[in-house]
């Protein structure tokens, strides 16, 4: 009779102990899979100047890491540059299953051409985004002018193009919210 007591009483304690910790796993768990995964390439930079595109690189990926801090989503950054006009469904979903990303983003700077010289620029960029889901679908796109938003005409190019960044992040956030009115977006 006092082992059944004392096997039930042990029974009775692990149970107490193991229960709390399994619901904390579960919450964790929960939390975990409303954190969004998104994948961001290289922006293909136009004019095609090797000179810009590091410079380039560094304000757009130091944006979206600002931005994204603010959510409850994770960054993947992949050193690969794709063509902006011509994307490939099987490669974006290829990427998306490779470094477990929920969404993948394609994204584009023009910087405009001021000067009758080849390598003359001003700050205005024009940054563009395209938004797919890991199975490759194309969500939605935009494309934001920091001249004509901000008719900003002095600053640096690198805080243009965190602006443009911003805002395009910001645009298609406003058009997620459109398509999915119940304020589960995703991004």
């Amino acid at each position: 009779m006092v082992f059944m007591m004392r096997n039930s009483t042990v029974f009775i304690l692990f149970v107490l102990i193991i229960f709390p910790c399994s619901s904390l796993l579960k919450a964790q768990n929960s939390h975990e899979a409303k954190i969004k995964r998104i994948l961001y390439f290289n922006p293909q930079v136009e004019p095609d100047i090797e000179e810009i595109k590091e410079p380039t690189n560094t304000a757009f990926f130091s944006a979206v890491s600002d931005n994204l801090s603010e959510r409850k989503n994770k960054m993947l950054k992949t050193e690969t540059q794709i063509s902006f006009d011509s994307i490939d469904k099987k490669t974006i979903s290829d990427y998306c299953l490779n470094n477990d990303a929920d969404f993948a983003v394609i994204p584009k700077v023009k910087y405009f051409k001021v000067g009758i010289g080849k390598y003359v620029f001003s700050n205005q960029v024009i940054v563009s985004m395209k938004l797919f889901d890991a199975e490759g679908n194309l969500i939605t796109e935009t494309d934001y002018d920091t001249y004509r938003k901000n008719m900003r005409l002095l600053g640096s190019t690198v805080n243009s193009v965190k602006i443009g960044t911003n805002g395009a992040i910001k645009d298609i956030l406003k058009q997620l919210r459109k398509i999915k009115p119940s304020g589960e977006n995703g991004f």
